[in-house]
């Protein structure tokens, strides 16, 4: 979002000497910040890496970029049709009805499901993409000179386009001739917007917490927000994560009787988008409840377009961005995530229940029974799964924690009574196909002072940020994900490798191009490969984009550069198909740098005359019809 080693062990128990007894060789240690990393080998009889492909050279600029050998095809802008009656897109003449059947703005997270149900078809399936917030200064013409001004300036209709175009747009894609394209008129095709019926399952459904003057239930809401990152499930469901939904919300916290849980959770008095001028609901001081329905993780199934989303309580309730999904060995679900704001955590959800390959209705509703813990990161390498468990250790009902809704509802606060690391801002998380090792991403934080570093968090004013592997027991299809111990391992400090003061660490082969800063999204391909897109490379005057490395072998750490956004713009979303021959990506908020539409940074992707920026996916393929990397 824009706001807002070889070895098992994990590198701070590895000595010099254990290293080389490994085989790994002499790494370069920062001193604050040593790293498992590779050396350059004193003799080549192997390529260091397995990507083969010709790195993409710095480049910032209106257009975006891909590596020589490379293309990249945008197949839906917003604005584009989804549904079969959705109007052809006039930015001069939007509506809320026609945003709600065109594809929604600022994609971010997206998954691929082959068609048909349970294939491995990589030339033909269905897109579920997450739209994440407005930019209300790009969106309509002659508004705002700053999206700080959104709130005061919208209009109620302008507000209610702004909910329609955020949630989840959903099309049936299809390859041809070398080239993918939307398949227009797909019974699969559909919009999840701020003004869908959502279903609230899992322990806080119905808690009077969750109830609201609209909804004296507290089992259903109306909307999603601010849908960041996500993961994707084994029975082939997509799940979307509400993360600073805090930003569509007005009214003063210290107004109400909830003033700690809100402030909490990231509540401020501004009206951000101007919603709680035009509805009561987004005015935390006329519905406080109405807050802790959001930021949680939906589930849509992008396999029934008649069927609701749902919102999964048992993962609990914090700024989402990004829910990895592995099978345990048993057979149990596992999802980790990542609260991305400064100072949050890590956390994992084990299911109750194991996933039945024969059932998937059961498995529909795995998501709902389960446990919730947080991590805590030792300096030694280890990790600890505290469960958040009601009456477990210091959260009962003497500390503000009557029953376990109240618990998930006020995760964060959770988390803070067990002692969990605060991390620098997580985000998004994925699980290696070939070794089961996890790997997160803490973006940046800039808010660390030198008296709050750690050893999984080793840098103050942290501009770069960093990917942290979590090792559980085990290996592949053996790992113990629910174990309640885990190593930890640092993989890599990003920032640019030629400052020394920033001490970054990198493979010692990683190139000027191949460094990056501010990772965000990551993507595994089907050879246990790490992608990574960057968001916040733009502070730094260079672009962002998709950057690529070897996690196990000799090319460990080694970065490289696939592809770059155009000025403004963010890339986020990577997915892969089955055969690895596609990657999908999102380029997000293209000319959000630009002052006003009258002073436009770019007009990407269309450059047409008068025309606006439209955030876009896109699809990599190779020219020459190989897999992505090489």
């Amino acid at each position: 979002m824009n706001r807002i080693d070889g070895g098992s062990a994990p590198v701070s128990t590895l000595s010099r000497r254990n290293l080389l007894k490994a085989g790994v060789g002499a790494i370069a240690l920062a001193a604050a910040s040593p790293l498992a990393l590779l050396p350059r080998p004193a003799r080549a009889v192997a390529p260091i890496s397995t990507l083969t492909f010709t790195e993409l050279p710095r480049i910032y600029d209106q257009t975006h970029h891909v590596a020589d050998g490379y293309k990249a095809d945008v197949v839906l802008r917003w604005g584009d049709k989804v549904t079969a009656d959705a109007p052809a897109f006039d930015p001069a003449a939007q509506t809320a009805d026609s945003q709600s059947k065109q594809a929604g703005y600022n994609n971010d997270h997206m998954a691929y499901f082959p068609l048909p149900m349970g294939s491995q078809n990589s030339e033909r399936g269905i897109l579920a993409i997450n739209n994440e917030y407005p930019d209300f200064q790009i969106m309509f013409p002659g508004l705002i000179t700053s999206e700080d001004d959104a709130g005061k300036a919208v209009s109620k209709d302008q507000a209610d386009i702004g909910l329609a175009s955020v949630g989840l747009t959903i099309v049936e894609v299809e390859k041809k001739d070398g080239a993918w394209r939307v398949v227009e008129g797909s019974p699969l095709a559909r919009r999840i917007t701020g003004f869908t019926e959502f279903a609230i399952s899992g322990p806080a459904a119905g808690h009077d917490l969750m109830k609201t003057s609209e909804d004296p239930t507290g089992t259903k809401v109306i909307g999603t927000s601010t849908n960041c990152a996500g993961g994707h499930t084994p029975w082939g469901t997509v799940l979307s994560c509400e993360e600073w939904s805090v930003s569509f919300f007005g009214g003063d916290p210290a107004k109400t009787q909830t003033r700690e849980a809100l402030e909490r959770i990231g509540m401020a008095s501004e009206d951000y988008y101007g919603l709680a001028r035009f509805y009561d609901r987004f005015n935390v001081e006329k519905e406080p409840n109405e807050l802790n329905r959001f930021q949680w993780v939906v589930e849509v199934d992008p396999y029934d377009a008649s069927a609701a989303p749902v919102k999964r309580t048992a993962l609990g309730r914090f700024g989402h961005e990004g829910a990895a999904v592995a099978l345990n060995k048993d057979g149990r679900a596992v999802v980790y995530m990542g609260d991305d704001d400064y100072f949050e955590y890590i956390y994992r959800f084990v299911s109750t229940n194991a996933f039945n390959p024969a059932d998937r209705a059961a498995n529909l509703k795995l998501l709902d029974e389960g446990v919730l813990s947080v991590a805590k990161l030792n300096a030694d390498g280890t990790l600890q799964w505290m469960p958040l468990v009601q009456g477990t250790g210091p959260l009962t009902a003497e500390n503000g924690f009557p029953d376990q809704a109240t618990v998930l509802i006020n995760a964060r606060a959770a988390a803070d009574r067990l002692g969990a690391t605060k991390m620098d801002r997580p985000e998004d998380m994925e699980v290696s196909p070939v070794t089961g090792r996890v790997y997160a991403v803490m973006t940046k934080n800039k808010k660390r002072k030198p008296e709050q570093v750690d050893a999984a968090n080793p840098r103050a004013a942290n501009l770069w940020g960093q990917i942290v592997e979590l090792i559980p027991p085990g290996s592949g299809a053996e790992a113990d994900h629910a174990a309640d111990n885990f190593t930890w391992s640092l993989l890599v400090l990003a920032g640019d490798t030629a400052k020394p003061e920033i001490k970054a660490s990198f493979h010692p082969e990683t190139t000027a191009n191949g460094w990056f800063a501010t990772p965000d999204n990551i993507a595994m391909d089907p050879k246990g490969r790490l992608w990574i897109a960057t968001d916040g490379q733009n502070d730094f005057g260079i672009a962002d984009g998709v950057f690529a490395m070897d996690v196990e072998g000799p090319g460990r750490g080694l970065s490289r550069a696939l592809f770059a956004c155009p000025t403004g713009a963010e890339a986020t979303g990577p997915f892969f198909t089955p055969d690895g021959k596609t990657m999908f990506l999102s380029v997000q908020h293209p000319g959000e740098d630009s002052e006003s539409v009258a002073k436009l940074s770019t007009t990407w992707p269309d450059f047409a005359p008068n025309g606006l920026p439209r955030p876009a996916v896109v699809a990599i393929t190779r020219i020459d019809g190989g897999e992505i990397g090489g």
